[in-house]
């Protein structure tokens, strides 16, 4: 009996790694099919390196939680099966994500301009900009993760950046997003310091908020930076970069 219940553990931890892989392997196929190959590999690469930041916190922090999965179009995120305990918590598991895909990203912009790799900058350029895209200030974005040390109130800012990325460029993931977001906005719009919430699970040291917001602000002005850096030399012709 303890063989068979042992068999199906192993079964189950099995099936989990098949089913990332798998995913992962689908993603890159599609991609593959309309990027080429290589462009695929290093997106998918940089993918599963922020998702790693945010396991790897995860871990670290004794939470529960999954092997990535992929979804073409949609991106990848991790299954965290227990959630945080505190604020500060979810900002450090929140942070690790954008950060460790920042290094990635990063990594990836050095070798293009050491090589004049053009397919390599591009998949930089797409680092740089999705974990900006990701630092948005509402959950389920990681920047409301990590905002949320602050105050719930600060998701509220995040209202009129989907609004005008929506108005610049219109999207059906960005009226998902919005679909999502909407139960934590209204959450935040209801939320008061001295709710039992506030006196908790939000219940952060000054030192803290700003330790985290610093963080959060050096890494959206570095994302913006080489955001907006890597798309102007990627309109240059080849060999001017």
């Amino acid at each position: 009996m303890i063989k068979l219940l042992l068999l199906l553990f192993s079964g189950l931890k099995l099936g989990k790694l098949l089913l990332s892989g798998g995913s992962m392997l689908l993603a890159l196929g599609v991609y593959a099919l309309l990027y080429g190959w290589r462009y695929a590999a290093g997106f998918i690469a940089l993918l599963f390196v922020h998702e790693m930041g945010h396991y790897l916190a995860a871990r670290y922090k004794g939470l529960n939680v999954g092997l990535p999965t992929f979804i073409p179009f949609v991106g990848a995120w991790i299954e965290l099966k227990d959630q945080p305990h505190d604020a500060q918590t979810e900002a450090f598991v929140g942070l690790a994500g954008p950060l460790l895909g920042t290094v990635g990203a990063t990594v990836c912009y050095l070798m293009a301009r050491s090589w004049s790799v053009d397919w390599l900058l591009a998949v930089s350029y797409a680092g740089f900009f999705l974990n900006l895209f990701n630092l948005i200030p509402v959950s389920p974005f990681d920047g409301g993760r990590i905002t949320a040390v602050l105050s719930p109130r600060i998701w509220l800012l995040g209202v009129p950046v989907l609004v005008g990325l929506f108005v610049w460029r219109p999207s059906p993931m960005l009226i998902l997003m919005a679909v999502l977001a909407w139960p934590q906005l209204w959450k935040a719009w209801k939320y008061r310091s001295e709710s039992a919430e506030g006196q908790t699970y939000y219940a952060v040291p000054a030192a803290v908020k700003w330790e985290y917001g610093t963080y959060y602000l050096a890494l959206a002005a570095f994302l913006a930076l080489m955001s907006h850096d890597v798309h102007e030399m990627l309109q240059r012709p080849a060999g001017l970069h």
